[in-house]
């Protein structure tokens, strides 16, 4: 059997040390990672090796030759043009592989024991076999379903936090007959997990998972390469060592001197022609290559030296990474995290600070402190967006240097030249932020459309009129009022694609960030009748006949951060009387208690003014809450209800597009009205998406995010919301007092359980597979239905942001939504607690 080894891969996020090395050459227990898949390879008696390779492909070709000297046979397939992708790649060599071939990923270590797949894969007359393994936290792999036979069901690339399903994993080792390979295109860039595969599962080929036992890591960022060297040396997976043990874990090579008054702790290993001083001590978990110099009475906790390094007498060095031929002077410590790239040097007692990386050949002076990256910024998280886009605490976490680098890795995903939209919300730190913001952008040659202080809806709305590629807006937190949120949206207003985030998180960490000359600079420009634009919208998309003859009083709430508050204008121009309330800036953002404390305020005047309605606006003019004439306020799910019920009286057969937690009350009301309803994923721009791409939908949102009324913009509008319910409730002739007793009577309640990151792919698998097939759902988290009864259903949806999960249950029965809800929060506890006690004996 011929293996095809992928090898293309530049390794972006371990740099520095891929700047002139590719992935699978990077060194494990100093052997490159390529070496220890070669005699994995042969253990399982592969001697036929093909190597496709595209980043600095001499490296390997130089390293490995014809493979004689590693008792294999290498072949050799560049991508000499643009990188074909891992199917591309393959197919480029199709007419070398006549039989079964296994391909196994350059830049993972493991042990599996192939043998075994291949047996699989041939009794099961597999066309192709994924060989997946179980991982704790799932997010950073292609999660796959199989059946009890392991025949693949569903699998999906690369989940965001609340899309995973399950913890077993694609670890990109396939066994495939040469017969899938006509599926793809010749010379075309494509990839076996986003294209093939589902090609396969599409066309009912039968595709199986192999899951394997055993030891896998995916070298794919540098604390997995810290992680996987650290295991080699406790033999936690099964490597070949290329030094002689000569003491119990003490593996030194050849022609290497230790002074006897140095200090070597097990497990260590030290490769050939070292010299290590007196005194020095190389506590266990030390990598030492080969030519590597320790000066007297050095201190080494745990770090991975490479070839050639240079460590001066003195030096600390803690859990750090220093690269080939790298110098570390007299008395200069680098620190845990820390990485040092080759040929660069730091000067005698200067410090390397936690995670600072060091590109290759930089100088840091004598004396010098380093705590940031050499080339630009500083570090930072490995996951940008959340699920509503970039956040973290004002001007701790978000602050003006982060803004800069962060609008620099934008404007450098787009082309030189574009124009970007930057708005945000009334706060003084908002506008501190949107300027560093706004000279990031500029420095990369990207124009500035600058809106200021405007609400988001607005900004939504102006956009697509602005022929910019994106937005930007900032304000403060919705939910968290020591935060700062950025959002970023594209050319039509809807928030952007994951893969768009992706691009943009490659940029700020990899930091091969444009720069643009000083004629290439950004400009900036302030649009003018930005109100008048939004504000001619809004009337085209209402029935300014009926607003004018209701004769309707409104009470508005703007809790102390108002921002665009135009809606008392627009309101006036139709002979609405609007009462406003609160409207200062308060610069500290109200908490929870307080609101609700001003909610009841709100109450109290609705009554004494006999007012139709109140409202108190929230999240920069996005989300609301409804009181109504009565003084009780409408919020969550009753909200979304009403909302459902009185759009679709206006607009029978309509359809509205609601998260997949919503409750079943928006399904009765839809019968009522012939009308249709499309479940999304419980986020925002999974809605502002299907309201875009569905036909005839009339509304989308739910009462805790807002409401979208996709004619007029793709987001949430609460301002425009209150418009439309003054117009609707004029020609329906009802009161929200009324429409409030006429809403289905459904019980819907949730429940919070805290959830590991690492147990939170196992749980979900968990559930998926105690559960009948055909009472899942699957588009976010596990939805449980218990059929016949449509509305009896339970949802566990993992937390996007935090380390939890949420348990919704919903049915017309009070009892069923209490002992249900009882039920799986026990049992999602319970497993919980399972896997914990299971990590500790571990």
């Amino acid at each position: 059997m011929r293996a095809v080894l992928m090898a293309g891969g530049s390794g972006t996020r371990l740099r520095p040390l891929t700047c002139d090395l590719p992935k699978p050459m990077v060194p494990i227990l100093n052997r490159p990672i390529a070496e220890h898949i070669i005699n994995l390879l042969k253990r399982h008696r592969i001697t036929e090796v093909i190597a496709t390779l595209h980043y600095l492909p001499d490296v390997m070709r130089d390293y490995f030759s014809d493979g004689s000297d590693f008792g294999v046979q290498m072949t050799y397939a560049v991508e000499e043009d643009q990188p074909l992708g891992t199917a591309g790649c393959v197919k480029n060599i199709a007419d070398l592989l006549d039989s079964t071939f296994l391909v196994i990923s350059g830049d993972s270590i493991t042990d599996f024991d192939l043998n075994a797949a291949i047996e699989f894969h041939q009794k099961k007359q597999s066309k192709a076999t994924l060989i997946l393994t179980r991982v704790p936290n799932p997010i950073e792999f292609g999660v796959v379903i199989t059946d009890t036979q392991g025949r693949i069901r569903r699998f999906l690339e690369k989940p965001s936090s609340s899309e995973i399903f399950s913890d077993t994993v694609n670890t990109g080792t396939y066994i495939l007959e040469p017969e899938v390979l006509d599926y793809l295109p010749a010379m075309t860039e494509c990839d076996f997990s986003k294209d093939l595969f589902p090609l396969l599962l599409d066309k009912g080929e039968p595709m199986y998972g192999y899951i394997a036992s055993g030891y896998w890591c995916d070298v794919g960022h540098l604390e997995a390469y810290r992680e996987a060297q650290y295991d080699a040396l406790h033999r936690k997976v099964k490597l070949d060592f290329a030094y002689l043990e000569r003491s119990p874990g003490i593996w030194i090579g050849q022609n290497t001197y230790i002074d006897p008054n140095a200090h070597i702790e097990a497990p260590v290993i030290i490769g050939d022609n070292c010299r290590i001083g007196p005194r020095a001590i190389v506590e266990a978990g030390t990598v030492i290559g080969d030519n590597v110099t320790i000066g007297a009475d050095a201190n080494l906790k745990r770090p991975i030296v490479w070839n050639g390094a240079i460590i001066g007498e003195e030096a600390h060095l803690r859990a750090c990474t220093i690269g080939r031929g790298a110098r570390v002077d007299r008395r200069a410590n680098v620190l845990e995290g820390a990485v040092v790239g080759s040929l660069s040097s730091v000067g005698e007692e200067a410090n390397v600070a936690p995670s600072v990386r060091v590109w290759p050949s930089k100088q840091i002076e004598s004396g010098a402190t380093l705590n940031i990256n050499l080339i630009w910024g500083q570090t930072a998280q490995r996951n940008l967006f959340g699920q509503r886009g970039v956040s973290g605490l004002a001007n701790i976490d978000i602050t003006p240097e982060f803004a800069v680098k962060l609008g620099a890795a934008y404007g450098s995903t787009l082309k030189p030249g574009a124009t970007v939209a930057i708005s945000r919300d009334q706060r003084g730190i908002s506008r501190m932020v949107s300027r560093s913001l706004i000279a990031g952008l500029m420095s990369v040659g990207v124009h500035i459309q600058n809106l200021e202080a405007t609400a988001i809806p607005i900004t939504r709305a102006v956009i697509p009129t602005l022929n910019v590629a994106g937005g930007i807006h900032l304000r403060l937190h919705p939910d968290r009022a020591d935060h700062i949120l950025i959002e970023f949206v594209d050319s039509k207003g809807i928030n952007i694609s994951k893969s768009q985030e992706k691009k943009i998180e490659s940029a700020y960490f990899k930091e091969d960030l444009r720069r643009a000359q000083i004629h290439e600079i950004g400009n900036m420009a302030y649009p003018s009748q930005v109100m008048d634009t939004y504000s001619t919208k809004f009337e085209q998309h209402l029935n300014v006949q009926a607003i004018h003859h209701s004769n309707s009083k409104v009470v508005i709430d703007y809790v102390y951060a108002v921002s665009g508050a135009i809606l008392p204008q627009l309101l006036a121009k139709f002979g609405c009387d609007a009462v406003v309330l609160n409207a200062s800036l308060n610069q500290t953002a109200l908490a929870g208690p307080d609101r609700e404390t001003l909610l009841v305020q709100l109450g109290h005047v609705v009554e004494a003014l006999k007012a139709s309605f109140g409202v108190q606006v929230s999240a920069n003019g996005e989300q609301m809450i409804l009181v109504d004439d009565t003084g009780m306020s409408i919020r969550g799910e009753m909200l979304t209800a009403l909302m459902v019920e009185t759009i679709l009286t206006s607009h029978p057969r309509g359809t509205v597009v609601v998260p997949i937690h919503a409750s079943s009350a928006v399904e009765q009301i839809a019968r009522r009205h012939d009308g249709k309803v499309i479940r999304t994923k419980a986020n925002p721009t999974a809605l502002m998406e299907a309201s875009q791409t569905y036909p005839n939908v009339v509304l989308g949102g739910s009462g805790e995010m807002g409401f979208i009324f996709p004619q007029l913009h793709p987001g949430f509008d609460a301002m425009f919301c209150i418009a439309k319910l003054i117009e609707m409730l004029t020609i329906q002739e009802r009161r929200f007092s009324q429409i409030r007793t006429e809403l289905p009577r459904v019980y819907h309640k949730t429940g919070t359980v805290r959830c590991p990151w690492t147990v939170k792919g196992a749980l979900m698998r968990h559930l998926v597979e105690t559960h009948p097939t055909e009472n899942l759902e699957l588009v976010d988290g596990v939805k449980i239905c218990n059929y016949p009864h449509h509305d009896n259903w339970v949802l566990v949806l993992p937390d996007a942001g935090e380390p939890l999960v949420h348990i919704f249950a919903n049915s017309n029965d009070r009892q069923w939504v209490d002992e249900t809800l009882r039920e799986y929060r026990t049992r999602v506890q319970g497993f919980i607690d399972a896997e914990q006690g299971l990590e500790e004996i571990k």
